[in-house]
């Protein structure tokens, strides 16, 4: 089995992949059968987006804080437990975003986000397949969250966890003033959301996509791209759909 190792730059990381690359080897990525991210989950998110135009299979182990996308850090066996693995596929969303009449381009596979600028808050409008559900939204931003990022930024806003294969996004309010009880909806996956920005040179408004920032937007589309397909792999013990469900059960 051909395996490529990449590693977070930290010391812990660097060491292990020295470690690993000693006992297995280190495949190119573009050559690699799977690509072994070490890191936490900021960096199997990094790993992720380069791999969009690959199409390798990812095998994370964590060696960061939380490590949600990622499988127990261990150096016996791997060949075994990678071929053992349950694989799950993503599906990332696009967002495309107006700025001064030009559109600029973002992929997100946790989340796309707006948000305010300035000690202003935002005023949004938000559309549904081109139907207008909310006029107008005061608040500090908005996201749209895939099941993969529903327990990250998401579940902090107070966003529901979302079940993979559930084929649903989360609309959900980052300190929603206006109205103030609104606490945002579950979609099909596949809906179009617009969200136009009211009063922008007022109250300006960031998009961000990931880590893909724009700022001074005039209007954000999102949309979920299935021609684009991400597969991790996942220890039968440590498989994403199972974690998922439990954390909808943490007290």
């Amino acid at each position: 089995m051909r395996l490529a190792f990449v590693a977070a730059d930290t010391n812990e990381a660097r060491s292990a992949l020295a470690e690993l690359t000693t006992r297995y080897g280190n495949a190119v990525p573009e050559e690699a059968e799977v690509v072994i991210a070490l890191g936490g989950d900021g960096f199997m998110l990094e790993t992720l987006h380069g791999a969009i135009d690959r199409g390798t299979p990812i095998y994370g182990m964590n060696l960061g804080t939380v490590g949600f996308l990622l499988n127990a850090y261990a150096t016996d066996r791997l060949p075994e437990r990678i071929a053992a693995a349950t694989p799950v596929d993503l599906h990332p969303l696009r967002m495309r975003a107006q700025v001064d009449g030009h559109a600029r381009m973002g992929l997100a596979i946790n989340e796309v986000s707006v948000f305010r600028e300035t000690r202003q808050a935002a005023a949004l409008r938000i559309e549904i397949d081109g139907v207008v559900r909310m006029p107008e939204l005061v608040c500090d931003g908005l996201l749209v969250a895939t099941p993969a990022g529903s327990t990250a930024y998401n579940l902090s806003a107070h966003g529901p966890i979302i079940p993979l294969g559930s084929q649903l996004l989360a609309l959900t309010p980052i300190s929603p003033f206006r109205p103030r009880r609104w606490r945002g909806a579950l979609l099909p996956s596949r809906a179009h959301f617009a969200i136009e920005v009211l009063k922008p040179e007022k109250r300006p408004v960031s998009a961000v996509a990931d880590y893909t920032e724009i700022r001074d937007v005039s209007r954000v589309e999102i949309w979920e791209d299935r021609a684009i397909s991400l597969r991790l792999l996942f220890d039968p013990e440590h498989n994403l759909e199972e974690r998922i469900l439990k954390e909808q059960f943490v007290p």
